[in-house]
């Protein structure tokens, strides 16, 4: 687990400090500072209210011990078995099973579902995959993930600007070998980061959700049947909004071929072989 927040350190620093060199290269000092304040807002925003956007964009409705016992309790009690507040619960009605967490920080956080998880895994599994969302919660991923793909999301940006305006060569004209570079170069490694802290917090989050809920067989047990079945149906939210894919246990873009650096979740059999590292341990 330490090892991946020293992992996760790393590379926020590295897509921070792109953001500001690219603010260098297309304004100097001034385009560096102008471009750390836009990504100041921009990540105050998402710190704030991100989770009521993505809550509303997959039309997820907001369930109780009266109109989801079931799914209620199972949070109630693995919250307990956390130490973290009780968190708000969601079902969305997506036959894709998936799930995910959001919220700026224990206090402030919301788990969801889709009603086909619920229905596809047995209690034993649907309490290892809340259990990993949770996980989540505890772990602050969801601020880290927030914050990354607002930042990724900027520096796409900026390479537009850069690409009409130009970088700065020594007579404070536009070079156009630097305009083409960052059009290029900076959004791509700026993506590439990204998913590998996504990727990075997942392993954590597998490993937290296992110790929850004191069972890793069944954890590993479900992100198996989650991944046979995501590839055949699609999760047409996930499809409009792509950047929301990193949020959820599996990535629902999966049919699509996402692999390698560009992936937002480690490969499936890497993970569940960890799981199992865990319970031979």
């Amino acid at each position: 687990m330490f090892g991946n927040w020293i992992k996760t350190s790393i590379l926020m620093a590295g897509i921070v400090a792109l953001f500001g060199a690219m603010g260098a290269a297309i304004g100097g000092q001034q385009g560096m500072l102008i471009a750390l304040v836009m990504g100041g807002a921009m990540n105050f925003w998402a710190y704030w209210f991100s989770d009521k956007a993505v809550l509303k964009m997959y039309k997820a409705r907001p369930v109780d011990a009266s109109t989801s016992p079931y799914l209620y309790n199972m949070v109630r009690e693995l919250a307990q078995r956390a130490e973290l507040p009780m968190p708000k619960v969601y079902l969305i009605d997506e036959d894709q099973p998936n799930a995910f967490a959001t919220g700026r920080n224990p206090e402030n956080a919301a788990v969801a579902a889709t009603t086909g998880i619920v229905r596809m895994l047995s209690e034993r599994e649907l309490r290892g995959v809340m259990a990993h969302e949770l996980t989540h919660v505890k772990n602050r991923d969801i601020l880290i993930s927030t914050i990354s793909a607002t930042v990724a999301g900027a520096i796409s940006m900026l390479a537009n600007f850069g690409m009409f305006f130009g970088g700065r060569d020594g007579e404070d004209r536009p070079n156009p070998i630097v305009s083409i570079a960052m059009m290029i170069l900076a959004p791509l490694a700026g993506m590439i980061i990204q998913m590998a802290i996504s990727r990075t917090r997942e392993f954590g989050a597998d490993r937290g959700g296992a110790e929850i809920s004191g069972d890793p067989e069944a954890l590993a047990s479900a992100l198996a049947r989650i991944d046979a079945y995501a590839r055949g149906i699609p999760m047409h939210t996930a499809e409009q909004h792509p950047e929301t894919a990193q949020m959820m246990i599996m990535n629902p873009l999966s049919g699509g071929g996402l692999r390698g650096l560009f992936s937002t979740h480690p490969a499936t059999q890497e993970r569940i072989a960890r799981l199992h590292a865990m319970i031979r341990r």
